[in-house]
């Protein structure tokens, strides 16, 4: 994809959209919002197990026609057999990602995101059927719905490659990956109602079927380019392409790079990062509903309402710090780079220092006003790595990608099961240690990603050797130039 230097063309296509600022031209909005929807779903369906678990092996007392009280439990599972189960969703999600990059890149983005979260919501109306085959039939699920799950973020690389103009790039992703928190800010209080005067079985059926409807939607809507969508306007068609540059053959597409990429510092740069949000991230999201209910005796109902807040916080300010890094960037305040640098670290710092003292405070207020701080602080990194293989190589930022989360994934299957080990008392000081280990990958990846971290165009992501020269100053030229849209 080679950046076009045709300002006198950008100019124009922007004087005219702005003249005519109407939502029904704007088709790349539709698109990320369709993102946004199902990422909601993804991550509905992900994490609605954190708090069905909870009552699954909830024990209960039950009082029999004769007086006799006798003690009740659906499933007979304790801490470790838990992890497992919450950490076998990773076990598939961390093969397909490097393969979801590969197809994406050569069928569409769109197919591929389709069949990722099509597929994991058919499983998830499959999941209280798997439990009749014990542990190891939910596990076998989870790690089926893991496998297809995984497709999904370097499919949305390889869609906002050809779709996200160039000052556009980080408040698109940030629309697309507010589904995810709006997600889990939904889905868990909505899992702790059902669980509740439903049964744990209903949280699996209400959010497959959503996410079934979801499928519906996408196939019947979305292209993978805009040169494919027949509902696009011309303007705003005109003024992608002329940002965004030409897009490439599907034959320059695959012909990747391997060891370039396998052996760049900007790209081990972006998986640390990763890693780091990784492990933080989801050691809240997993575990947050059962580090309530052990150390604050939580009933299931509070629990997923209460683990929901952080998330109405990222929520919040995820869109607001898409936009501030399109603008510092736009208006020349901060180069790229540091806008990447900046937002990323500074959350992970953040992030650090309030999931150490969410460990120490004996007042549950307390505690969850320093997770709703960190998480809600974790929308600026969004607008540092996951944006950065756009910057790096758009042909191949769903490749990139894919390595990323496939190493990144690593974190979502040691950090349930660690935890498994070393919270047996379900004592707050075997949970601190939890959260030390989190801060310590916090602090680490952030110090990685600051010294190696980049934000030009490579030379190995150039569509041949001959154009290098010529991409490299007009990639320069196109960085520079003041898009206001």
């Amino acid at each position: 994809m080679t950046p076009n230097t045709t300002n006198s063309t950008v100019d124009l296509v922007l004087r005219d959209t702005q003249s005519t600022d109407t939502i029904n031209w704007q088709r790349r909005y539709l698109l990320v919002g369709l993102i946004s929807f199902g990422f909601f779903n993804a991550y509905a369906m992900r994490v609605n197990l954190s708090v069905a678990i909870v009552s699954m092996t909830e024990v209960r007392s039950v009082t029999l026609d004769n007086g006799t009280v006798i003690e009740e439990q659906n499933f007979a599972w304790d801490s470790k057999d838990q992890g497992l189960i919450l950490s076998s969703f990773y076990y598939g999600y961390i093969w397909t990602q490097i393969l979801g990059g590969v197809l994406a890149s050569k069928f569409g983005g769109h197919h591929v995101l389709g069949l990722g979260i099509g597929a994991t919501a058919i499983l998830t109306l499959l999941t209280p059927v798997s439990t009749q085959f014990g542990i190891t039939g939910l596990v076998v699920v989870r790690i089926l719905e893991g496998f297809f799950e995984g497709t999904t973020y370097p499919a949305v690389q390889s869609l906002l490659s050809r779709w996200a103009p160039v000052y556009e790039r980080s408040r698109m992703s940030s629309i697309g990956y507010i589904g995810n928190y709006i997600g889990v800010f939904v889905s868990l209080p909505i899992s702790g109602f059902l669980t509740e005067f439903s049964g744990w079985e209903s949280v699996f059926y209400f959010f497959g079927v959503i996410g079934c409807v979801w499928l519906v939607m996408w196939m019947c809507i979305v292209k993978a380019g805009p040169e494919l969508d027949p509902h696009i306007t011309e303007k705003e068609k005109m003024y992608i392409q002329q940002s965004i540059g030409e897009v490439s053959t599907e034959e320059d597409r695959m012909n990747i790079p391997w060891k370039a990429i396998l052996t760049s510092p900007a790209v081990f740069a972006i998986i640390a990062a990763n890693t780091g949000e990784t492990w933080g991230t989801y050691t809240i999201l997993s575990l947050l509903p059962t580090f309530l209910k052990d150390t604050m005796d939580f009933h299931v109902g509070a629990t997923g309402f209460i683990s929901a807040l952080p998330y109405l916080a990222m929520s919040c300010t995820l869109m607001f710090s898409g936009f501030l890094a399109d603008k510092l960037q736009e208006r020349g305040i901060l180069t790229t780079l540091q806008v990447r640098k900046y937002f990323n670290c500074s959350a992970y710092i953040v992030e650090m220092i309030f999931i150490i003292l969410t460990g120490h405070f004996l007042n549950p207020i307390a505690c969850i006003t320093c997770v709703t701080i960190a998480v809600g602080f974790n929308a600026f990194a969004l607008s540092g790595f996951p944006v950065n293989p756009l910057d790096l190589a758009p042909n191949y930022a769903s490749i990139i990608w894919g390595i990323s989360n496939t190493i990144s994934t690593i974190p979502g299957i040691l950090s349930p099961l660690i935890t498994g080990f070393i919270v047996t008392d379900k004592s707050r000081e075997q949970w601190q240690v939890v959260f030390y280990i989190a801060a310590g990958v916090y602090l680490t990846t952030s110090l990685i990603y600051w010294f190696m971290a980049k934000a030009e165009l490579q030379p190995w992501a150039q569509i041949n050797g001959d154009e290098k020269k010529d991409v490299e100053k007009s990639s320069n030229e196109n960085q520079s130039q003041t898009i206001k849209f």
